[in-house]
């Protein structure tokens, strides 16, 4: 009972909260009448510097770059406006639901999105924030001393040590210049030399001659170009954001014998950045003199596409004019801009008549080419017709080198080049809509309030008209010739004033994670001083010589770091072979001794090590 009661007793004690005797703990809870302790609070100053070490932290760092690129995968995988319109509005038509709901999050613009904006600028902040201490720690870094040379070499991974009769200033001199190298603007190494007082013998330590010492160490390019490689990412971040603000990108379709100015209006499609005016653009202009085309014509390679080669005229600002020629993947580079050929096909000249007789069109209409044989789609509106008469539609195809069937029911193109062009039309007739001042694709034409004109047997009327000839067209709507068959060519004019930019800093992070990988970090010591050796003669009269230990340190595993130690020592004045043994041991072997006794071979650390083992 007593111990069942003293226990519960205890039980009692810790439930309590237990306080041994003798300690006044103004914080203790109940009756020691104390208060609970509080937590300081962090505070708007505490919250905002812990909010942004952790932004400019290289962790943050890298998780926003894989999220931008994780961001940017939408803008590859789905349609987008700034690109492909008709792509956006086909894809909103197929999946209305899920295509609302990707547009209000601006998932057809991504990279002009809210949310993409928003990692971009982090990004940014991210790696200015951490680039800005991280070099001012590396200038810090520059500017101090190399490490003093430490009191004992054995216990480094490279070792190496050897006798000479140079001078121990001798000695480091030579070590200074190998360790600098020959380029004096940037040095191998950077190397301080000291000077070490003898010290005489205390306790378990030996006394220690004076002795000359070389600190050397290399690596801080490593650092230099970590923060390249940093440097050169913020400058593309900003070269990027920039070209996309300035740039100005459009397309144009030229025939033969016309031409275009860079101007807004005379282009067909035209695309610019927040920050491009129209007055930057230059004003030159460039007429289209010719365009040829080649194809194979044999069995094996038969209508493939040899090379296609577009002779221009270019009108510079000031009125000279010059002659060149644009290829694919051989742009023209004129006012600031480059100059693609982007695509090729024909353009009939054809003339339509109205029901009395009146020119209602006459131009060049670019035909779009469907397949590698050329078989090209285009559309003929025709909405200046005299007063009371129908408006009038052809949309059709053609054919470079046509072939119809026997019955006459069909027609392909054989061949992409014009040996045998054929126009092959349908005819619409009423109103295009074009007086309602809504803009329409000029490739496309709107049949639903048209109607198509037929035969008698209820089939659509198709007309074939080749060049120079003159068809009527039905129902007494007029007639329709084939003038000419001149080409034309699609020109894409881009301008990115970035672009230079972004190639010096591309190169400039490959350069800095070139430099970053590749540079070892190392540390060499080296230490020489004079101590006496036994003399040649019999009487054992002492001479002095100059005892030379070299050591190296590595950051992680360095292959080479030995091989360097070696260099070293074989670079400097003297130095006797390896062979010579430890001269610094007064029991060594004489000189006598070392000419009549071959020198034993050099033994790597790993032989050594297994020795060591082997003896254990």
């Amino acid at each position: 009972m007593t111990e069942r009661t003293g226990q519960a007793e205890r039980s009692g004690e810790q439930a309590a909260g237990y306080r041994p005797e003798g300690i006044d703990d103004a914080f203790a809870a109940g009756g020691g009448g104390g208060t609970t302790p509080a937590l300081p609070s962090l505070g708007w100053r505490g919250t905002l510097r812990w909010t942004w070490r952790q932004l400019t932290s290289m962790r943050v760092a890298l998780m926003l770059l894989m999220l931008l690129a994780v961001a940017a995968v939408p803008g590859s995988v789905l349609p987008q406006r700034p690109q492909d319109p008709a792509a956006v509005l086909r894809y909103l038509q197929e999946n209305p639901t899920t295509g609302e709901w990707l547009d209000r999050l601006g998932f057809f613009d991504v990279y002009a999105s809210v949310w993409f904006s928003a990692i971009y600028l982090l990004l940014f902040v991210s790696l200015v924030g951490c680039i800005l201490p991280r070099t001012k720690a590396h200038w810090q870094a520059l500017r101090t001393r190399p490490p003093r040379t430490p009191r004992r070499f054995d216990r480094f991974p490279a070792q190496a040590r050897a006798v000479t009769d140079a001078t121990p200033d001798e000695v480091v001199a030579a070590a200074s210049t190998h360790l600098r190298g020959r380029l004096s603007w940037l040095p191998t190494f950077r190397v301080d030399t000291g000077t070490e007082d003898a010290a005489p013998a205390r306790g378990r330590s030996a006394a220690r001659p004076a002795a000359r010492t070389v600190s050397a160490e290399r690596g801080y390019v490593r650092e230099t170009g970590n923060l390249l490689f940093h440097l050169s990412l913020v400058g593309l971040l900003v070269a990027v954001a920039t070209g996309q603000l300035l740039h100005y990108r459009g397309q144009a379709i030229v025939t033969e014998g016309r031409g275009f100015a860079n101007a807004v209006v005379d282009y067909d499609t035209f695309e610019n950045g927040a920050w491009f005016r129209p007055s930057s653009l230059v004003p030159f202009s460039m007429t289209l003199d010719a365009f040829e085309s080649e194809f194979a014509a044999d069995s094996v390679a038969f209508a493939q596409s040899r090379d296609f080669t577009a002779t221009v005229t270019v009108r510079d600002p000031d009125g000279e004019t010059h002659e060149e020629t644009i290829k694919v993947n051989h742009p023209l580079t004129a006012g600031g801009a480059k100059i693609y050929l982007q695509g090729n096909g024909f353009a009939p000249e054809v003339t339509v008549r109205d029901a009395d007789g009146e020119v209602a069109f006459s131009g060049r209409v670019p035909f779009l080419p469907e397949d590698t044989m050329y078989t090209s789609r285009g559309v003929i509106k025709v909405p200046d017709v005299s007063p009371g008469l129908d408006q009038i539609g052809l949309v059709g195809y053609f054919l470079p080198t046509a072939e119809l069937s026997e019955d006459g029911a069909t027609a392909t193109s054989v061949y992409p080049q014009p040996i045998n062009p054929l126009l092959v039309l349908e005819v619409y007739r009423g109103d295009l809509g074009l007086d309602e001042g809504l803009p329409q694709n000029v490739y496309r034409l709107d049949t639903d309030d048209l109607t198509p004109s037929v035969d008698a047997d209820g089939q659509r009327v198709r007309l074939l008209v080749a060049p120079g000839e003159t068809v009527d067209l039905p129902d007494g709507l007029g007639t329709i010739s084939f003038d000419s068959l001149p080409r034309y060519v699609a020109l894409d004019l881009r301008h990115d004033p970035s672009l230079t930019w972004v190639l010096v800093f591309a190169l400039g992070a490959l350069t800095g994670l070139a430099v970053s990988l590749f540079t070892p970090r190392r540390r060499v010591w080296v230490r020489a001083w004079r101590e006496d050796v036994p003399g040649p003669d019999d009487d054992g009269a002492p001479r002095e010589r100059t005892v030379v230990a070299v050591a190296g340190l590595a950051r992680g595993d360095d292959a080479g770091l030995q091989g360097e130690v070696d260099a070293l020592l074989a670079a400097l004045p003297g130095v006797a072979p390896s062979g010579e043994g430890d001269l610094t041991d007064p029991a060594g072997p004489t000189p006598d001794d070392r000419t009549s006794t071959p020198a034993a071979p050099a033994q790597d650390p790993t032989a050594r090590d297994r020795a060591r083992k082997a003896d254990r």
